[in-house]
């Protein structure tokens, strides 16, 4: 980061190494029975997707412009379309890919998936997982930082549409179709005893439901959403805890393939927003350092309302300038971007005494979510650059 030129800051610099080396490691830690599928959203570049091929089993996309992006960078990738307000247009677009599977969202979106294939692939059955927004314990997703089930949301169908569900499914009136399973995605930012607690809940729900149509269940996915910690950037989530629940949950129902679709928890650790300092000064009793891009280049601070974990990167070239280089007097400094708002912050009160002009900062974990979800356009900033460094599958 430190030989990047000063106009080829800021910028986005992804260890493919390491992306490689912790997914082998998540790959390692599940049991054969147990899927893993990558959560294209939250970070689609096509070296990061192609890095991913040989530890996962397929990507989940939720657009049909991911649709067509994942299946240009990995071809011969299996693909779950999920995600609500499908268009007929994604959906025969799917259909001809030949996605393998559909998280059906609702009775609307199952009838619409049904008449389509019908329509377009009619020599074809489609396998098909219903979303639905399941009921959990009390407290159970508490201090979650992002919950899409348990709760009123637009995400899935509702448990009591179940049976409905299942029937129009069963009783020959969408003979393209076939139940193949239960999809369920509840919260982001559980660690490994919730996210089992809460797999645990979606297979009984998932299998008791089967059972009482008298029908076979041969997938459920279990979601994603594994925890990562932004204020402690050194955490990891216990893939291997939590892939030991799953082997004791898979042995209890040998039928069934389970399913994860993790995101941020691979790639969140493999990339970096590195970018310089431009000016220090005082405000009110308080430091503000402005930085090369900001929010709209890496939106998640903003977000999620955290801070951002970064490192300061002291420069060793000269001032340039006649006038005294802008320098922090104190202890801590809050670092913001280049747009014209008090919202565009990414990180403060950050020790970094003797911060000046010049030098550079590296945003961590800045492999998810981030340049993707972000507003690039705001105030027409250039955009980054973005670089790859290490080798796909050297892991």
């Amino acid at each position: 980061m430190a030989a990047l030129a000063p106009d080829a800051l800021p910028a986005y610099v992804y260890d493919l190494t390491a992306l490689a080396a912790h997914a082998a490691r998540v790959r390692g830690a599940l049991p054969r029975r147990v899927e893993l599928y990558y959560a294209a959203k939250a970070n689609p570049e096509p070296q990061l997707l192609a890095a991913l091929r040989p530890y996962v089993d397929g990507y989940e996309v939720s657009s049909g412009g991911e649709l067509a992006h994942v299946h240009g960078a990995v071809p011969d990738a299996p693909l779950a379309f999920g995600g609500p307000g499908k268009t007929p247009a994604e959906i025969v677009r799917a259909l001809e890919l030949g996605v393998a599977r559909f998280h059906v969202e609702s009775g609307h979106e199952l009838r619409m998936l049904g008449a389509l294939a019908a329509r377009h692939v009619p020599e074809r059955r489609i396998a098909v997982l219903l979303r639905f927004n399941l009921p959990v314990a009390d407290g159970a997703l508490d201090g979650v930082s992002l919950a899409m089930g348990g709760r009123p949301t637009p995400f899935g169908a509702d448990p009591a549409e179940a049976d409905a569900l299942v029937r129009a499914l069963t009783d020959g009136g969408l003979p393209q179709l076939e139940l193949r399973g239960v999809h369920a995605h509840l919260a982001s930012g559980l660690r490994a005893p919730e996210q089992l607690a809460v797999a645990t809940s979606i297979v009984t729900w998932s299998t008791a439901l089967a059972a009482r149509h008298g029908v076979p269940l041969a997938e459920v996915v279990v979601g994603g959403g594994m925890a990562v910690d932004y204020a402690a950037p050194g955490e990891r989530f216990d893939w291997a805890a939590y892939g030991a629940g799953l082997e004791h949950l898979a042995a209890a129902h040998p039928e069934l393939t389970l399913r994860i679709e993790p995101g941020r928890a691979l790639t969140a650790y493999c990339g970096w927003y590195a970018t310089e300092v431009l000016d220090v000064k005082a405000s009110h009793g308080e430091e503000f350092a402005v930085v090369r891009g900001g929010t709209h280049h890496l939106r998640t601070p903003a977000t999620k309302g955290h801070d951002q974990p970064c490192t300061v990167l002291p420069s060793d070239a000269p001032w340039p300038h006649p006038w005294p280089r802008p320098a922090a007097r104190g202890e801590r400094v809050t670092l913001t971007g280049q747009l014209c708002t008090p919202k565009d912050l990414l990180a403060r009160g950050v020790a970094a005494p003797g911060l000046r002009a010049g030098d550079r900062v590296a945003f961590g974990l800045a492999g998810a979510y981030a340049w993707n979800i972000s507003h690039h356009d705001f105030l027409m900033h250039p955009r980054p650059g973005f670089h790859f460094v290490g080798a796909a599958g050297e892991a």
